[in-house]
Parts: C-alpha cells; sequence; structure tokens
C-alpha cells in the first residue's frame, strides 16, 4: 500500500508536466506533492515531507493567485480572408483536426464569425452557420490548450449570450462531436444531447 502511493505520487507529478494549462498542471502537481507528503509520513522520510510541503505551499499560492485574478475578455469580429486569423488557424491546425476535422475556413455562408481575446492574447475562434429559424450550427468553437479553463465558454454562453441573441440566435448546435473532452466541455456548458431535425446533435437553448 505505501509503495502504491508512492508511484501514484510520481505519476501525478509526471502527468502535471505533461499538460499544457497552467490551472491543471497546479492542481496535479498539488495532488502529487500530497501523496508524496503521505508516502514520506508512512516510511519516515523528513526530506521527502519537507520538500513536497514547500512545493505544496507554492502551488496552493499560484492556485489562490490564478483564481483571483481578474482576467480580460473581449469579442472580436472577423471575415473571410482575416491574415491574423489565417495565420492561428494555420498555426493550430494539427490540434484543430482533433475537434473539428471537417472545418473548412475556406467555406462561406451566412455566418457569425469571432475571436475570443483573453489579456489581449487570441484564446478562442468560434463560426457558426445562421439559419433563418435562429439556429446557430457551429462550425468551429476552438480553443488554444492553454485557456481549456472553462472560462471562454462561460465568456461566449453566458456572459455574452446578449451578443449571440441580437444576432438573431435562438440555439445553438453541434451535429457533430469527435472528441470525448469536447463532449465533456458541452456537458459543463450546459448542451444536452437531443434529438434535433432528425439527428441527434447537443443543443444549448439561449432564449
Amino acid at each position: 500500500m505505501i509503495a502504491i502511493i508512492g508511484y501514484a505520487a510520481s505519476v501525478l507529478l509526471g502527468i502535471s508536466l505533461l499538460v499544457n494549462n497552467d490551472l491543471k498542471f497546479r492542481w496535479l502537481n498539488t495532488f502529487g506533492c500530497l501523496f508524496f507528503i503521505v508516502y514520506g509520513i508512512f516510511i519516515n522520510a523528513f526530506p521527502i515531507i519537507l520538500t513536497n510541503t514547500a512545493l505544496l505551499l507554492i502551488n496552493l499560492f499560484y492556485l489562490v493567485k490564478i483564481y483571483r485574478t481578474e482576467e480580460d475578455f473581449d469579442l472580436i469580429e472577423f471575415g473571410a480572408g482575416d491574415k491574423l486569423i489565417e495565420k492561428f488557424l494555420s498555426f493550430h491546425q494539427p490540434d484543430i483536426k482533433n475537434y473539428f476535422p471537417d472545418f473548412n475556413a475556406e467555406e462561406a455562408g451566412n455566418e457569425i464569425s469571432f475571436a475570443v481575446l483573453r489579456d489581449m492574447v487570441i484564446a478562442n475562434i468560434f463560426v457558426a452557420g445562421l439559419q433563418t429559424n435562429g439556429t446557430a450550427v457551429v462550425k468551429i468553437n476552438y480553443t488554444v490548450p492553454k485557456y481549456r479553463d472553462y472560462k471562454v465558454g462561460k465568456f461566449i454562453f453566458d456572459k455574452e449570450k446578449k451578443y449571440l441573441v441580437a444576432k438573431g440566435v435562438k440555439r445553438v448546435v453541434y451535429t457533430n462531436v469527435h472528441n470525448k473532452n469536447h463532449e465533456n466541455f458541452l456537458k459543463k456548458m450546459g448542451f444536452t444531447k437531443t434529438m434535433f431535425e432528425g439527428k441527434e446533435c447537443y443543443v444549448k437553448s439561449l432564449v
């Protein structure tokens, strides 16, 4: 049992070094330190206890700082041919394929297109085709890995819901979800899996 705790601590710390989200890193590292402290107590290893207690306090300090920091979010519309957006999509293309493999930036249509800025950095690209009945069918809602802590989603679907409603959006629909992590995100944002126009989709009503 003691060895399992030690191994678990090592695994948590190892995984924390692989993630590229600051919040996930701090939480994984925190639990890793907790496991190592327990492990150190069991084997009576004071250096392990001391070192990991110090790391735990550092992690807690940064977690408090992350949760208390007020970030600036903004929404900027863009149109077809925007060079900055094209560069963004090209740079993140490999990861975008994991979430929106069918997205084609060259497709035209009656679209709602905007980028979400987080402290003046592009954190998200959102494009949806708007139908006459008020249904916005999402073509892409891609957030860069660093900012996948649900704050961007809450900004779009909660704080800026009025923007979508003003555009004539009554409901937001995902006809295809290709990634389990993305499915978890949609559930967190209040989307429900239901039949829509004869197909199983994720739907969120705004009005």
